[in-house]
Formats: C-alpha cells, sequence, structure tokens
C-alpha cells in the first residue's frame, strides 16, 4: 500500500498570506490527489479561504497560530522569538516524521536559521545552500549557491556541485546532468585560487559527476551544462541582476505594444506567444534549502497562487526522489579525495 504524502505549509509568509497561499495549495492539491495538508497559521484568517475550496478542505487540516515572522525579521530574532511561529511549525512538523516536505514563501533568513536549527544539517555541511531553476533557451539551469553561503572555499564549492547534480536529477528528472564551476573565463589558469582548486577536486575523476570544467555568465542562458556552481556572493548578485533585466524588458515591452492603437492590435493578435515570452522571463519561483536533514522550499515572498503551487509540487517532487542517498555517496568520496589530497600533501619532500 502507497503511503499518503503530507506537506506541511507555513500559510502566513510572503507578501500576501491565506489570500494566495491557500488558493496555491488547492491547485496542487489538484495535481497530488493522494497527499495531504497541514496548513500552519491563524484560522481566523485561512478558513474563510479555505471554504472556497472544498476539494483541499477535505485533505487539510489547519493547526492555529497566531504568530508568524515578519518579512522584514533578522535571522537571529526569527530564532530568538519564532518557536510556535507558523514558519517554525511548518519545520517542526517534518522533525517529527508528521510531514513529508516544509513550504514557505516567508524570510528568507529566519527560514535558514530556523530550518537549520530544527532539523540540522545532513552529514557534514556547515550551512543550507540556496538553489535557483535558470531558464534558458533549452530549458533550466540549476545554479547555487543563490545568496546562503557568501564565503566559500574549495571544499564548499565540491559539496555545491555534489548537491545540485542530485537535485537536478531528483526534480528535473536528468538522468546523468552535467556540472561547470561558474568563472570569469574557461581556461585552467583563470580565476581565484578557491575556483582553481574545487576545479582540481571534481577533474580528479573521483566523483560519479559529469563535470565539464569552468563556464560564464553566459552559459546559463544556452544551458550549456545543466548545473552551475558558484558562491553566494557571486550567485545573488547574478539572480537579483537576471530578475531585474527581465523585469526591466516585460515593462519595455509593454511600453512599446501600448504605445498605439496599431500596437495593440498586434499585441492582441500575438498574445499567445507573448504569454509565451513572458513565462520564459519568468523562472519558477521556489527554491529548497539543500543539506538539511530534511526538505524545505522556500516560495519568492512574493508569490501568487501559482508560484505558490509550483513551490508546493516541488516539494512534493523533491521528497519523493533518491536525493539524500546521491548526496551521501558522493560525500563519501569528497571526504576520502580530500585525505588523499592532504596525505599526498604531507608526503611530499621539503
Amino acid at each position: 500500500m502507497t503511503r499518503t504524502q503530507v506537506l506541511s505549509i507555513d500559510m502566513m509568509g510572503g507578501d500576501h498570506g491565506p489570500p494566495e497561499t491557500v488558493p496555491g495549495v488547492a491547485q496542487a492539491a489538484e495535481a497530488l490527489p493522494a497527499a495531504r495538508f497541514l496548513l500552519h497559521g491563524d484560522e481566523a484568517k485561512i478558513g474563510p479561504e479555505l471554504e472556497r475550496h472544498p476539494g483541499l478542505k477535505a485533505r487539510a487540516e489547519i493547526r492555529h497560530t497566531d504568530k508568524s515572522i515578519a518579512s522584514d525579521e533578522k535571522p537571529a530574532v526569527a530564532l530568538r522569538r519564532g518557536k510556535g511561529s507558523s514558519m517554525w511549525n511548518a519545520i517542526e512538523a517534518v522533525k517529527a516524521g508528521e510531514a513529508d516536505a516544509a513550504i514557505s514563501s516567508g524570510n528568507t533568513g529566519g527560514l535558514m536559521a530556523i530550518s537549520k536549527l530544527v532539523l540540522r544539517m545532513s552529514i557534514d555541511f556547515d550551512r543550507p545552500c540556496l538553489v535557483a531553476s535558470w531558464p534558458g533557451a533549452k530549458g533550466l539551469t540549476t545554479v547555487l549557491d543563490v545568496g546562503a553561503n557568501i564565503d566559500c572555499d574549495a571544499e564548499r564549492l565540491v559539496e555545491f556541485a555534489i548537491m545540485g547534480e542530485a537535485f537536478h536529477r531528483a526534480v528535473h528528472g536528468v538522468a546523468r546532468p552535467t556540472v561547470g564551476l561558474i568563472n570569469v573565463g574557461s581556461e585552467d589558469v583563470k580565476g581565484h585560487e578557491e575556483v582553481r582548486e574545487a576545479h582540481a577536486i571534481l577533474s580528479s575523476g573521483k566523483f560519479d559527476l559529469d563535470y565539464r570544467g569552468f563556464v560564464e555568465g553566459d552559459d546559463l542562458s544556452k544551458n550549456t551544462v545543466d548545473v552551475a556552481v558558484t558562491d553566494g556572493f557571486t550567485g545573488n548578485i547574478m539572480l537579483k541582476t537576471a530578475e531585474g533585466t527581465g523585469r526591466y524588458v516585460e515593462q519595455a515591452l509593454k511600453g512599446a505594444l501600448t504605445s498605439s492603437p496599431i500596437a495593440m492590435l498586434g499585441a492582441m493578435l500575438a498574445r499567445g506567444g507573448l504569454l509565451q515570452f513572458r513565462e520564459k522571463l519568468n523562472p519558477p519561483r521556489a527554491a529548497p534549502l539543500l543539506g538539511l536533514n530534511g526538505v524545505v522550499v522556500k516560495s519568492h515572498g512574493g508569490a501568487k497562487a501559482r508560484d505558490f503551487r509550483d513551490a508546493v509540487l516541488m516539494a512534493s517532487g523533491f521528497a519523493q526522489s533518491d536525493f539524500a542517498a546521491e548526496i551521501e555517496r558522493n560525500m563519501k568520496r569528497l571526504s576520502a579525495a580530500l585525505a588523499e589530497s592532504q596525505a599526498s600533501t604531507v608526503e611530499e619532500p621539503s
């Protein structure tokens, strides 16, 4: 008998709360007919919205709390005051074994801090890693880290490669994802010491990864590799720049298409193609926190119902994958490679 999947959801996070999170979960429930849902938050706000979605109501349980994490709270404050909040309780349900995954569109720093405290890190990871799905000409490229870890040494970058490769296979269904390190050039001599050292480790052939070497920023839109690895400082700047550029292009196009009656007529005739173009500019607004002892997915703070639906569906698929076992296998290879490297360094004659 197949076990019923349970998804634990912070209904109060983000800019909109239940008016968007409830219909988002309802849309996901239509695609997940066997799943159940734990809805954490203010019952007085969730209940009326849930009445509009009887299909979801039949498979959902509201777990009331009037506490929530504000979008501008610092991670330390979220940790100190967050116990009993909708975000904390959603994650706690995963730790207790009541749920298979947690989803929130709330404060990113707070979500990371609470997830790390409640679930702890798996293997030898230090902090969760934030991953993004980057749109390109041929599909989506997994990019990590995009903001969780500002300073990264070579070992951390290799960990990201291992996590990203397993994530891309689990979520995007690619049997053997290709992996690259983001650098300022493709030549081996380019880049800072950490990225060159990570390149040497990944090129050693000791990992079950299809590693393709260095890639540059423009390779993301070409989908040159399935997984692109960088530190959180670089990744976050890249992500915010891309988001801003996408919004500018969308606004400029809208302005051009409403500049005259003829342009507006052309826009009406091309509406289907324009909607497809808009979708390509908007990557999935959901990002899992990798490296935890449990599945936590972060939805965009401004997520509307459709965006939140996508986050719930991502969490469902992620929770059913072999992600954790794949990570553990390659992390053991990393530990062995690092130990061998240190041993050879000690044995070198002075």
